[in-house]
């Protein structure tokens, strides 16, 4: 039989390493593209020993060639937390216009299905709630956080370009909250931090007065999104993200309770620019693709909290950089 060839920009990050598994799971050959700016090998480290995965080490902002075949790119590289964006703003602008162009001539060139990780950033601090597809957005593109907002606003414009222009078949995800194992516990998301800061026993901190929402999706259930997209005629944009609206100073007393910390909840400044609110409309997704997020989101939290117990050795300070992804 005949696999399958799907390249994963990006494919040694946290979404990405389980983009990898799971398009092995499905029989694809699996191609991983990412330079290591906060991706890592150890979380694809356990897909070494099959002779269908393939890890090559570039960047993708420079340039993208891959011998042979390949049916579909999905584009997930870029710096996604606060932290790495505002650490690396110009490389976060490169990936996402220099990178996605690349990515875009791969799949032109090969005659493959092309798939956009864009996200609910894109949207900004929405004024319409909760965000449907044809929402087009309240972002500040001159504040800090928009050199990952208007990256993938980008991103889009230039698939609509290819897909107009060049008829190449493309696909664009919006990508709400996603939480899981291999996240990094010093990224500056929400999950990761509280989660580290509850089982050290430190002072959980929630940015102004907790009031602000996101709606919160574990990664399973993303990757089956993300599945069922590349396996359609969509070209969307599509949200992919699970309704579960919450607030931060809830989810924060949430994962208190379930560490069984004793640490207490304290305020910090708010980030320029944070939203405010923030839940998907998945009413395209259901209707389309028959997709929605089945894992409880207490399920979640609890699973990816004892996977942060059983490796503590990313506990250091010197992952802040980059080491796991």
């Amino acid at each position: 039989m005949i696999r399958p060839v799907v390249a994963i920009t990006g494919g040694a990050g946290f979404l990405g390493s389980h983009l990898c598994e799971r398009f092995l799971a499905e029989g694809y050959q699996v191609i991983c593209i990412d330079n290591f700016l906060t991706g890592a090998v150890a979380n694809v480290e356990h897909l070494m020993t099959d002779g269908h995965f393939r890890l090559v080490r570039a960047d993708v902002s420079e340039h993208l060639a891959v011998v042979g075949r390949v049916d579909a790119v999905l584009h997930f590289a870029s710096p996604a937390s606060p932290i790495d964006y505002l650490r690396l703003p110009i490389d976060t602008l490169r990936v996402g216009s220099n990178g996605t162009y690349n990515a875009l001539e791969l799949a032109r060139e090969k005659g493959a299905r092309f798939v956009l990780a864009s996200t609910s950033e894109a949207y900004g601090d929405p004024q319409v709630h909760p965000q449907p597809e044809t929402y087009w957005g309240n972002v500040n593109p001159v504040g800090p956080r928009g050199v990952y907002d208007e990256a993938k606003r980008f991103a889009e414009a230039m698939t609509m370009a290819f897909h107009r222009a060049h008829g190449v078949d493309t696909a664009i995800l919006r990508i709400f909250n996603t939480f899981g194992p291999r996240m990094r516990p010093f990224d500056g998301r929400a999950i990761p931090t509280f989660v580290r800061q509850a089982l050290l026993g430190e002072p959980i901190t929630v940015a102004g007065d907790g009031s602000q929402t996101r709606s919160i999706c574990y990664v399973d259930d993303l990757v089956e999104g993300v599945f069922r997209v590349l396996n359609s005629d969509m070209p969307g944009p599509v949200n992919i993200g699970n309704p579960h609206e919450i607030s931060m100073l809830d989810l924060a007393e949430w994962i208190r309770e379930l560490t069984g910390t004793a640490s207490q909840v304290t305020f910090v400044p708010r980030p320029q620019d944070d939203p405010e609110i923030r839940r998907p409309d998945i009413t395209l997704a259901t209707t389309r693709l028959g997709w929605a997020p089945r894992t409880p989101v207490e399920q979640g939290l609890r699973q990816t909290i004892a996977w942060f117990q059983e490796h503590p050795r990313l506990w250091s300070v010197e992952n802040l950089a980059g080491a796991v992804s």
